[in-house]
């Protein structure tokens, strides 16, 4: 019986022990923890912004693997989104539009320019603007610097919102088109600074620099875009590309 007892009270002790050694080393966990935030959110933090998960986007910070994340919150609350385009977009908040259930604008914006590029005046969503502002900064101006020696001044396109079902190969569909909730815009092409002209439906078949740059800022787009169709995707889309805030990934 003494035996059975020392033996059961062993087994208390070791039970009470790993209890107490893993309350302990989850204080410790959660202290390194709340350390590490605060070492991040303090003012005087080593690591740059760009890096600091605390810190909210800024369109002219480098791109890291925390930029994609940093966009996905921020155009998921229109404050923030108005927030980081101050001071980089040329835009006017506007009250939202309902037209029908199936047909509306939420955080509607007029925009008439992102980072050095004019649009024509456009009705959108802030998302539309905030994705269309770092397509610019990190895609669009450091191509047409590289392939075509001039910087962008204007972003040409055929608009964003459309009452309007989805079309198709084989005619409209019965379901509605992103066009509808301004969840996105078509590109129809670029001008330059210097004044050339670079248009989809002329140049993206072309041999050189200015199909060159299409297919780059393409490819760019499918960075900030939730779905990116161009000129490869169908005969509909020969002349612009289709940029969506909202998608599955497609980038073709």
């Amino acid at each position: 019986m003494a035996q059975q007892a020392a033996k059961t009270q062993t087994k208390k002790k070791t039970r009470s022990w790993a209890l107490i050694s893993g309350l302990a080393a989850f204080l410790f966990a959660s202290a390194l923890a709340y350390g590490g935030y605060q070492a991040v959110k303090h003012p005087d933090t080593p690591l740059p912004r760009a890096w600091n998960p605390t810190q909210a986007l800024q369109i002219s910070d480098p791109v890291t693997p925390l930029t994609g994340w940093k966009l996905n919150r921020a155009v998921a609350s229109n404050e923030q989104c108005l927030a980081v385009l101050a001071g980089y977009a040329a835009l006017q908040p506007l009250d939202p539009l309902q037209e029908s259930e199936q047909c509306f604008i939420q955080d509607r914006v007029d925009l008439r320019g992102v980072g050095n590029a004019r649009l024509a005046p456009l009705e959108t969503r802030c998302a539309i603007a905030l994705r269309m502002a770092m397509w610019e900064r990190h895609s669009v101006q450091p191509a047409a610097r590289d392939f075509l020696g001039s910087p962008v001044s204007s972003i040409d396109h055929f608009g964003s919102y459309s009452c309007r079902v989805m079309r198709t190969g084989s005619g409209p569909s019965t379901r509605m088109s992103t066009h509808a909730t301004a969840d996105a815009i078509d590109i129809a092409g670029f001008g330059l600074a210097d004044g050339t002209r670079v248009r989809l439906l002329s140049d993206w078949e072309s041999a050189g620099p200015k199909g060159d740059f299409l297919r780059e800022v393409r490819d760019g787009a499918c960075k900030w875009f939730s779905l990116t169709l161009s000129p490869d995707f169908n005969r509909l889309h020969a002349d612009h590309f289709h940029l969506q805030s909202r998608g599955w990934g497609l980038c073709r």
